[in-house]
């Protein structure tokens, strides 16, 4: 990890609704230099340098939590705006990825927030699941996203606990082996995604919170090239 950069810390909300260990995600984003704070104010995540949804279990479970807690208008709109490149970063972490996405079969009928394309499938192949172990990072590197991926390294693992993942697609930045090529992490505009747990994959988890927080502090967003 480099060390965070000489600034103020920025504003980073945390979604609270109800969902797992919120808190080890705060406190990592504590640790690379984020004001890093659980909310479920508006306000607070209106005024927010970045956004971070965390998400641990079953997609629909989370997705009736999210509705519960009166916040799934709000991470819509921010994880719609990142997207676009209109509205601060914002990070979906594990569940909090796939809910990013239309759907899963884990939940059928479950609808999610739909800013990514595609419907979060079972994991394939001669398999355990859940994926629960440490695995390398396939980084697929692109100009457009060259600071969510900034200083992994050559050989880049983390922590995964999952059964279910995001479809492959060109928003892919990162992805693992497991019966097959898997999603581990996906991009568009200032919207981040890693279904792998960051906040437990000890140094590369860390350089990429740490990237995340440097985005918040000048989220220009990328330009994406032409064949993306």
């Amino acid at each position: 990890m480099s060390g965070s950069e000489n600034r103020d810390a920025p504003l980073v909300a945390v979604l609270d609704y109800g969902i797992g260990n919120l808190r080890s995600a705060q406190k990592a984003l504590q640790r690379v230099g984020a004001d890093a704070r659980l909310t479920a104010d508006p306000a607070l995540v209106a005024k927010a340098d970045g956004v971070v949804l965390p998400g641990v279990g079953a997609f629909g479970r989370c997705v009736e939590a999210l509705m519960s807690a009166g916040i799934w208008d709000m991470a819509f709109a921010g994880a719609s705006a990142a997207a676009n490149g209109t509205g601060p970063p914002f990070l979906g972490v594990c569940v909090g990825m796939q809910m990013l996405h239309e759907g899963s079969t884990e939940a059928p009928g479950v609808t999610g927030l739909g800013v990514l394309p595609g419907e979060v499938q079972l994991l394939t192949g001669d398999i355990k699941r859940p994926q629960m172990q440490w695995n390398r990072l396939d980084l697929r590197p692109n100009t457009a996203h060259e600071r969510f991926l900034a200083g992994l390294g050559v050989d880049p693992w983390a922590y995964f606990v999952h059964s279910y993942a995001a479809p492959v697609s060109s928003d892919t930045v990162a992805t693992c082996s497991y019966g097959g090529p898997v999603c581990a992490a996906e991009a568009r505009g200032v919207l981040w995604g890693c279904q792998f747990h960051p906040e437990k994959s000890s140094s590369v988890g860390l350089q990429i919170l740490e990237n995340f927080v440097n985005l918040c502090c000048n989220p220009v967003p990328p330009v994406v090239a032409l064949n993306s």
